[in-house]
């Protein structure tokens, strides 16, 4: 039987787990088993229809686990013995251990929708071969449906009307695409810039069947009409792998999650760690578990995980949530709780909101206007979150807006933010919106 004193179940947040470890403690063993023959990155997957132009240029290269010193075996963990601590493979293959991390991720959600298993339905699978298909099939494809306007289902509507002549259509059963991410104003902006691309976005609408004999040839709306489909991708979401952990005896938590403490140990077992989609995740800001799932906090679970396997280093703060996307050449990005979110929890708020072109002047090349909303709580003046539009360094500016969250910095703090700038990069300093927009807080907060 192979011994190993660190194994690790599962892809992408196993790597990082197994990496972080080797930093740690470069003289433990770790072995990575894994199903796939390719690991995939995951927010990559759309791009893989327009943009990147197939599964091959969206994959992790395994020599990053060479080059750290971790040993892959390909093959199916079918069983965990957590008394004898011994993973049994699908090979008949045994394999024991010290200390076990499930980086399992998660499954695509496929809705109890009659037809849903016709020929050309896709959920969303993390499996190179299986997307290859695909892409294959969506040579022919005329008529494309996307149910669900939540990320997946908007990117995907983006990347594959590029280079096609093809019709695409979302469906998404809430007044908004992106509702669960961003406020009614930012959604508003995108669901216009998937318009100005060409995509045909209907909300607040349900699918009441998929229809066709073997194969799809539209989609059933619950209001009667029908619209042409040859092909169905299902953006709906994801559920978390944990099936094997359940079988293992693992407690699970909110929506099956296998139940973690702040050092990424499983609940029942020092021994067993977890992290990614198939962890619980609790809001930073309430404590409450939260169904996130973004690789952003799989792999800081996936570092944290890796780093106390043998001695506790980090704590996990929870879940703050950062995500970033990009529609028509429009960037959006979210850091903490949306206004939405805010009033739903009933805090008490104050919202600052600023715009400017993010060169100076404003005729430099490329230049776009960037839109900055920042929510505060009313008694501390403290960062909640903060939503921005704009250009491409939307990307990094959200992630300077998780930073203030994760160490409190209050409107007051933000004003005196001492910001780099240049002409052809940035705002103005005398117009830079995060700040503008805190600027405008401060008064609200003190009244």
């Amino acid at each position: 039987m192979k011994q190993t004193d660190v194994l690790v179940l599962g892809g992408l947040s196993g790597i990082t787990a197994g990496i972080s470890c080797r930093r740690h403690y470069p003289n433990k063993k770790v072995v990575l088993v894994r199903k796939e023959g390719t690991v995939l990155i995951p927010c990559g997957i759309p791009y893989i229809y327009g943009t990147v132009g197939g599964p091959q240029n969206n994959v992790v290269p395994d020599g990053l686990l060479e080059k750290n010193g971790i040993e892959l075996i390909k093959g199916e963990a079918i069983a965990v013995d957590r008394e004898k601590k011994v993973v049994m493979l699908e090979t008949g293959e045994a394999i024991g251990y010290d200390k076990l991390v499930f980086a399992t991720g998660s499954l695509p959600m496929i809705p109890p929708i009659p037809g849903v298993n016709k020929k050309n339905v896709y959920p969303i699978k993390k499996e190179f071969d299986y997307l290859g298909a695909v892409l294959k099939e969506m040579k022919a494809v005329k008529n494309l449906v996307i149910i669900g306007g939540g990320f997946i289902g908007v990117e995907f509507a983006d990347e594959c009307r590029k280079g096609r002549d093809i019709t695409v259509t979302v469906v998404e059963a809430l007044p908004h695409c992106l509702q669960m991410a961003m406020d009614d104003e930012f959604c508003a902006e995108a669901r216009g810039k998937l318009i100005d691309a060409g995509v045909k976005v209907l909300v607040d609408t349900r699918v009441e069947a998929i229809v066709g004999g073997d194969a799809v040839t539209g989609v059933k709306l619950a209001c009667g009409d029908e619209l042409k489909a040859d092909m169905v991708i299902l953006g709906i979401g994801a559920l978390p792998n944990t099936e094997l952990a359940q079988k293992a005896g693992l407690e699970l938590g909110f929506n099956k999650t296998i139940k973690v403490d702040r050092y990424m140990r499983s609940y029942n077992d020092p021994d067993v760690f977890a992290c990614g989609d198939c962890a619980e995740k609790s809001s930073y800001f309430t404590g409450r578990p939260v169904g996130v799932m973004l690789a952003s906090i799989a792999t800081s679970e996936a570092r944290i995980a890796g780093a106390n396997l043998f001695s506790p280093v980090h704590q996990n703060c929870g879940a703050i949530s950062v995500f970033s996307t990009i529609l028509d050449g429009r960037a959006f990005g979210v850091a903490g709780l949306t206004e939405r979110l805010a009033a739903q929890n009933g805090m008490k708020y104050v919202v600052g909101t600023d715009e400017a072109l993010d060169t100076h002047p404003g005729g430099m090349p490329n230049s776009s206007k960037t839109k900055v909303k920042l929510v505060f709580a009313k008694d501390t003046g403290v960062l909640l979150g903060g939503s921005i539009s704009g250009g491409r360094s939307v990307g990094e500016m959200v992630n300077v807006l998780s930073a203030c969250i994760m160490h409190k910095m209050t409107a007051n703090d933000m004003v005196q933010f001492q910001m780099g700038t240049h002409p052809a990069l940035t705002s103005s300093p005398i117009a830079y919106p995060i700040v503008n927009a805190a600027c405008k807080a401060v008064l609200p907060i003190r009244q």
